[in-house]
């Protein structure tokens, strides 16, 4: 089959899938709203029976980055525009921990987090089990970075002067290594997840970058100026100036625990453009009359582009319950200058209705990464 071919037919596919999405219930699991928690036991066979194997990511620089937080400053800029068209539905999402500023603000019923490479399920079970041992912001950071807690903070604090207070704390090896113990106590003992050697080997690594990076720990390694800090994220506001940071109060950080503690917070290892995954993300929620009302997909259809594996996530996404207010989330990079022979990049986040996305699609409006960027964006002001 030609690729002209194959692109006619996976958009018809597309076409009468995005109209199956809206009526197809499936009938060996009883209808019934999200529930408000999962219990232990659901929440890992969700994990275990909707992930795929996971694979390494290698980002587009000469860099290799483990990926333990955002480099994107301007995730804030579209909530305000999130919070007034999306509803309180299921939230999507990839990553590391712009996610809980996002499932902070939207409030969905239930989260996806979807991501490639296992490192990201198992570092979002790591932050699981730091936020649901954590009284508040402070002692979550205390743990985050094992620092002991420093003197002239309180619960209305910013982020930033929380994490500008841990900044010159030493960090403690007693507190890290009692910290570690909880982690996988309350992981292992007291939720019963069943976590491999490699697992906890993976968990290590993560908590051990952490402990040394501390408030300025970065995307990766490298030095680069453009690269944010740990608190540079958290510092970030909207174009009004108001943060919406998961730390940036502590009825933020109680939202954040609420789902954490209902175990409405589901990492997942699944390729955007798998067989498995997404899909069946889509049927849990159809058969739970849940729509995707957010979808946060950074610039990870930047590299779906590079190959024909965007034709089959665009497919994915046909087959998702949604709605007319299902709104992706999307981040992507322009270079500013070079510094030597590097590149130095600023982000933009746009907003992008679900729907017309598809149909665009559908009508062969989309053929690459430029069509998506280039589309009209709704205002986000």
């Amino acid at each position: 089959m030609t690729i002209r071919r194959r692109y006619l037919a996976i958009a018809a596919f597309a076409s009468v899938a995005a109209w199956g999405a809206l009526l197809a219930v499936p009938r060996d699991i009883a209808a019934q709203t999200v529930p408000v928690r999962l219990s232990d036991q659901e929440f890992w066979k969700t994990v275990v029976t909707f992930s795929e194997p996971g694979r390494a990511f290698r980002s587009s620089g000469a860099v290799r980055s483990d990926n333990l937080i955002s480099n994107e400053t301007s995730f804030q800029q579209v909530i305000p525009a999130l919070q007034r068209a999306v509803g309180r539905g299921a939230y999507l999402g990839v990553g590391p921990e712009q996610n809980f500023t996002y499932i902070a603000a939207l409030k969905p019923k239930i989260a996806f987090i979807i991501d490639i490479r296992r490192e990201n399920m198992l570092l979002h079970l790591m932050y699981k089990a730091l936020v649901e041992i954590s009284m508040d912001r402070v002692d979550f950071l205390s743990r985050l970075f094992a620092r002991p807690r420093p003197v002239g903070v309180g619960q209305d604090s910013t982020a930033k002067a929380l994490f500008e207070a841990f900044r010159p704390v030493s960090t403690s090896a007693d507190l890290a290594e009692a910290t570690l113990r909880t982690v996988f106590d309350r992981l292992e003992s007291v939720h019963r997840f069943t976590l491999s050697r490699e697992d906890e080997i993976s968990i290590k690594d993560a908590y051990d970058a952490f402990c040394r990076g501390g408030p300025d720990i970065r995307w990766d390694s490298s030095g680069d100026s453009w690269i944010p800090t740990y608190v540079d994220l958290m510092a970030q506001t909207d174009r009004q100036g108001r943060s919406h940071a998961y730390l940036a109060s502590e009825e933020n950080f109680r939202v954040l625990k609420g789902y954490e503690t209902s175990n409405r917070i589901v990492p997942l290892v699944g390729d955007f453009s798998g067989d498995k995954t997404l899909r069946a993300v889509g049927r849990y929620l159809k058969s739970h009359h849940e729509t995707v009302t957010a979808f946060y997909t950074s610039n990870v259809e930047g590299y779906l582009f590079q190959s024909d594996r965007w034709l089959k996530f665009v497919t994915n996404v046909s087959t998702l319950p949604i709605d007319a207010h299902s709104t992706f989330i999307r981040t992507h990079f322009t270079a500013t200058r070079f510094t030597g022979r590097r590149p130095e990049y600023e982000t933009t986040t746009v907003v992008d209705p679900i729907r017309e996305l598809v149909q665009a699609f559908t009508r062969g409006d989309i053929r690459s990464y430029y069509d998506i960027l280039w589309r009209p964006q709704p205002r986000t002001r």
